[in-house]
């Protein structure tokens, strides 16, 4: 089984963020100039022009609706949405579909659609981004005409982080495509210098305030949302510092395979993968079902243990991780989901700092948490919804949760 963890990444998977006043219709009309310099900066050729045409606010809401049906079943959402609740990472009261849909209309200022093969910029679109905006969704037409931009992305559903890197593969070469398309406008280049990258990679973290519904929303949709735009540039620009302007299709035609690669290059570049640790053994009882499983990493690890703890709590832990394995199971007679969860560190020590902050989330995602057993390796007790186990064997930590009491 594997289930993806980031719808939003998902729905709307080539789409540039803005708001404000726009004129889509004159700004198609630049398609043509734009695309010959895409074109000159990556070596890659177009095949046929990119249709350019304006879209609503009500008709992105409407394009999102119907792209929820495409990318998922009501049951994959219903099992994302209780992954989310499970780990924490979401509150219990929280509806996966609207808030997605929700905070991707009020983000989007232009999409392509990779299916239909055409861009569409929105009304809201900011005079000022226009052109940026029409650059990195043009970078995205012209990945598709020589890479396959839906295959690629269905490709990656096999994996969950997998699928989140090779996201983030797509949008940070468009935004890297769209800053060295204003910087060449200033008489500079992102060519050789990291420091600029950096720079505009940290301009994607800006902007609180201006978007209520992201800034209310959980922080694993609003960091999983925007990682993909910011720490996707850095990653586009490590591998053209090593490799060049090959680099703009080797991203595609070797894609990473977890979102570690997007963070640290040096794991792409020596092919790191990660481990897959077994689930843990549980007795569960008659009844229970698999109802979904899948993998959490680097990244996810870093929001749990940031919402939880601290910054830099999890700048220091994450960067150790080194594979995860989920799996939810569900009694649906008794109303019981259990989690079944193993993460693997790459040395003991990581693995300790990881078990007592594990801790520390559970005792903060319940309303109750009360302790039965507790030793250096084991913790054992209940929680809101039922018996758990948290138990650490060298490097991996596992968490068996929401067993019910009275099953021993």
């Amino acid at each position: 089984m594997a289930k993806k963890l980031g719808m939003a990444a998902l729905l709307l998977a080539a789409a540039a963020l803005g708001s404000g006043e726009s004129r889509p219709r004159e700004l198609c009309g630049e398609v043509p100039a734009i695309s010959r310099e895409l074109a000159a900066i990556t070596g890659l050729g177009w095949k046929r022009p990119v249709p350019c045409d304006f879209i609503t606010k009500d008709q992105v809401n409407e394009f999102l609706k119907k792209r929820v049906k495409e990318v998922a079943t009501p049951q994959e959402i219903r099992a994302e949405e209780l992954t989310l609740k499970k780990f924490g990472l979401a509150p219990q009261d929280f509806d996966l579909a609207s808030s997605t849909i929700d905070l991707l209309t009020e983000q989007a200022a232009a999409f392509y659609d990779y299916n239909k093969k055409r861009l569409f910029i929105t009304e809201s679109t900011a005079s000022e981004t226009e052109q940026p905006v029409l650059a990195h969704e043009l970078a995205h037409a012209l990945a598709d005409q020589n890479f396959n931009l839906a295959k690629y992305i269905r490709q990656g559903r096999k994996n969950d982080d997998g699928s989140t890197a090779r996201l983030a593969v797509m949008e940070g070469q468009a935004t890297w495509l769209m800053s060295e398309y204003l910087a060449r406008r200033g008489g500079q280049t992102l060519r050789g210098n990291p420091g600029m990258a950096a720079m505009m990679a940290g301009l994607g973290d800006s902007g609180g305030g201006q978007f209520p519904v992201f800034d209310n929303a959980p922080l694993y949709l609003r960091r999983t949302l925007i990682f993909p735009y910011t720490k996707g540039l850095v990653f586009q620009d490590k591998v053209l510092e090593h490799d060049g302007s090959r680099a703009f299709g080797e991203v595609f035609e070797k894609p990473p395979i977890s979102t570690q690669q997007i963070l640290h290059p040096e794991a792409y570049f020596a092919g790191l993968k990660p481990s897959a640790p077994a689930v843990p053994e549980a007795n569960l009882g008659s009844g229970y079902k698999p109802l979904v499983g899948g993998t959490l990493g680097e990244l996810e690890h870093a929001i749990l243990i940031e919402q939880y703890t601290d910054k830099e709590r999890a700048r220091e832990i994450a960067p150790h991780w080194s594979g995860c394995t989920f799996e939810l199971r569900e009694n649906r007679k008794a109303g019981r989901v259990v989690l079944l969860y193993a993460v693997k560190w790459d040395d003991e020590a990581s693995a300790r700092q990881y078990f007592a902050a594990y801790k520390e989330i559970l005792g903060k995602k319940w309303k109750a948490l009360s302790v039965e057993t507790e030793t250096d390796e084991k913790i054992a007790g209940t929680g809101d919804d039922g018996r758990f186990e948290l138990k650490r064997d060298g490097s991996l930590v596992t968490s068996v949760e929401g067993m019910d009491p009275g099953v021993h």
